[in-house]
């Protein structure tokens, strides 16, 4: 039994090995924080699996996100799911002289960059290169950035900054404060795609974090000719307004898209292609109508439901 299988999540059923690597190529708030899935280059003595939740900050903000108690919930939840691993190769290189689709992928409400790693190494497993964005418009349950420390202190120039789910304040218009985040949301993957594009084009992209990932070794590796952009909830959102902000997204994968945060004056300009993927019991009737309406101005694309 294979370490992903034994802690619960399943390994890509594709034909390739998955490695993954984090990339902040900026420290600020306004900066790009994606994880990237990749086909890996099989290699020994690479076994070093990425633990499902990377900080304890982030096990805090789901209990803040869910309401529940932190001094009894959090100890809880890092005792559950603290210890679970995803069976991708950390910083393996990649698969070299081969390009590969990219889809860019946001996250839901609550959520965070890591929590939809089965989804992201399962593409990539098939061939996919997959930037999963972390959102810094509030509405991930925990982020981060770096801020610059004080200058009297030299040997620790950089130190974290926090950033928590928002609610809605009392009397805040609810469509007022989604919306705006779901256009910042469409700017952070545009950010995203044009900080791979830079990577793909052979610009030398500062490292952040100091994963120890050879950026450099993704040159020419992108197809920017198949890119395509992918969400779940408040990230199927995301990813119908990025279709209409960017041309380079040339289609658009809706998980349970929440169709609420969307002006209905955007929903002829959705021109590309649009697949819906819905469980039986999440969608409303209100949000599916959304949808027949916004597919009537864009071809090919549908709607299925998983029962």
């Amino acid at each position: 039994m294979g370490i992903g299988q034994s802690l619960g999540l399943p390994p890509g059923s594709g034909p390739h090995q998955v490695g993954c690597t984090d990339v902040m190529a900026d420290h600020t708030r306004e900066g790009s924080f994606f994880r990237l899935y990749y086909p890996c280059k099989p290699e020994e003595g690479v076994e070093e699996h990425p633990p499902w939740i990377p900080k304890y900050e982030y096990v805090v903000g789901m209990a803040d996100y869910m309401s529940l108690n932190k001094r009894w919930c959090v100890p809880l939840l890092n005792l559950a799911f603290g210890s679970l691993r995803v069976p991708v190769s950390w910083n393996a290189p990649v698969i070299p002289g081969r390009r590969f689709p990219l889809i860019i992928f946001s996250h839901g409400l609550g959520a965070f960059r890591t929590l939809y790693s089965a989804v992201c190494l399962a593409m990539a497993s098939h061939g996919f290169l997959v930037a999963a964005v972390e959102h810094r418009d509030q509405s991930a349950c925990a982020t981060y950035h770096y801020q610059k420390g004080p200058p009297e202190s030299p040997h620790d120039p950089l130190h974290e900054e926090w950033v928590h789910y928002r609610r809605l304040e009392q009397g805040e218009k609810k469509f007022k404060l989604r919306n705006c985040q779901v256009h910042q949301r469409v700017e952070e993957c545009v950010r995203a795609l044009d900080l791979l594009s830079d990577i793909n084009s052979g610009k030398s992209i500062p490292d952040t974090l100091q994963c120890h990932f050879d950026l450099a070794s993704l040159k020419d590796c992108v197809d920017l000719q198949q890119v395509g952009v992918m969400g779940h909830s408040f990230g199927g959102a995301t990813s119908l307004v990025a279709l209409v902000k960017d041309a380079r997204f040339r289609c658009a994968v809706a998980l349970d898209a929440w169709m609420f945060p969307i002006e209905n004056e955007l929903y002829p300009q959705v021109r590309r292609p649009v697949f819906f993927i819905n469980t039986e019991s999440f969608q409303t009737t209100d949000s599916v109508d959304k949808m027949s309406r916004l597919l009537a101005a864009c071809s090919p694309s549908r709607i299925i439901t998983v029962l």
